[in-house]
């Protein structure tokens, strides 16, 4: 009798143990649905970092590469061919217009005027005996002593002369313009700053100085630097503040303490398709001759800013079929596509001048699927790479090693 007493215990706790263990997984099954659902419904809204949109600076200021060339630059090259005689300026020298800079000895030239001369002596002789022929069987023709013929002959005999004159008057003419580009003299006042010749080298007509390569180059280069121009070539997107009484800060690597005023001169008009700039032209005064043509400046331009606009990251624009847009959150954490008007972008940043207020709350980064009138949760972004104090260091060029 107790031994069966002792079976039935047993069975019964057996039985407690399979129940107990059966309503053990039955209880974590159903907790583990609801925690799936719950995780389901949690996944199903999306975490998204919300910015404000920020006022723009009251002033656009951006620097950019500059070149200073001289007010006038003349590259001068021989008009005669010949050897240098003898050059009177050097390197930076500083002339007056119609100062000699160098002589070129033209020994065919010389000769070619001296035949014109001869030539013109021979015309001149012709001319005269055609012209005393000419009086004399006119006045025989009047007494009936010779033809009308013979007469009208020597009238074109001597209309023939005059013209052989005056073509060889022209020739000896254009030999004495020639004879004057043997001098070599400046076409301004300025200062010389290229000489490419020496004594003996021989030069070409129209060609410069030639090396012993057979390339030419211009002989001298005389620069008027009393004011300077700054090219610039300003990206398309700040065109707009390239107007009438800009002033441009300007500094050189040899006075890095000393800012120059640049005035805005005049705009190409006209941007260049591969870089998507416009060349853009300041004048510097130079009255002290300090600055020099040829030199690298950095060129620093400020503007006041178009009110009622904002920046908002380049990372919220939503490029949609319906124009530029971007997503907001109302305060019922609910989406809203709103259309924008954009300006000047940037990598990290972007102009809007319509579309937004001071208020609005827009995603960054929104996700490519975030539908109109979807719920999302807005979350504190995670803190950068730059906001350690280790990517500080990194920043600033700091090695512990």
């Amino acid at each position: 009798m107790f031994g069966f007493s002792k079976g039935r215990i047993f069975v019964f706790l057996l039985a407690t143990v399979i129940m107990a263990d059966i309503t053990y997984l039955l209880v974590q099954r159903a907790h583990n649905t609801v925690r799936i659902q719950q995780d389901a419904a949690y996944d199903q809204v999306p975490d998204v970092a919300v910015v404000q949109p920020k006022p723009a600076p009251p002033t656009l200021s951006m620097t950019l590469p500059g070149t200073l060339s001289a007010w006038y630059e003349a590259p001068i090259y021989a008009q005669v061919s010949g050897y240098v005689k003898m050059w009177y300026r050097d390197y930076g020298a500083v002339v007056k217009k119609g100062d000699l800079l160098a002589e070129i000895n033209t020994p065919r030239l010389d000769a070619e005027y001296a035949q014109a001369q001869a030539d013109l002596k021979v015309a001149q002789a012709k001319y005269d005996l055609a012209t005393i022929t000419a009086t004399r069987w006119r006045a025989m023709g009047q007494s009936q002593a010779v033809s009308g013929q013979s007469v009208s002959v020597q009238n074109a005999n001597e209309q023939s002369a005059k013209a052989e004159l005056e073509a060889t008057e022209h020739k000896v003419a254009q030999y004495q313009a020639m004879v004057h580009f043997k001098s070599i003299e400046a076409p301004f006042d300025g200062v010389v700053i290229a000489r490419n010749i020496n004594v003996g080298d021989y030069v070409g007509a129209g060609s410069g100085s030639m090396n012993a390569n057979g390339t030419a180059s211009e002989l001298f280069t005389v620069a008027d630097t009393h004011a300077m121009r700054l090219f610039v070539s300003v990206p398309e997107t700040f065109s707009s503040i390239l107007k009438s009484g800009l002033v441009a800060k300007v500094t050189v690597p040899q006075f890095p303490n000393t800012v120059f005023d640049a005035k805005f001169l005049t705009i190409a008009k006209g941007f260049d398709p591969n870089t998507r700039t416009v060349i853009t032209e300041f004048s510097i005064d130079n009255m002290g001759q300090k600055l020099w043509p040829g030199s690298f400046a950095s060129v620093t331009l400020t503007a006041p800013a178009e009110k009622g606009v904002y920046t908002i990251p380049t990372g919220a624009l939503v490029f949609q079929e319906h124009g530029m847009q971007v997503a907001t959150v109302d305060t019922q954490q609910i989406t809203h596509y709103r259309n924008i008007t954009v300006g000047r972008m940037s990598d990290a940043y972007t102009e809007v001048s319509a579309g937004l207020s001071s208020d609005d709350r827009i995603i960054n980064n929104p996700p490519a699927d975030l539908m109109e009138g979807g719920k999302v949760r807005t979350v504190e972004p995670a803190k950068g790479y730059l906001s350690t104090p280790n990517a500080a260091a990194a920043e600033n060029g700091d090695d512990d090693e």
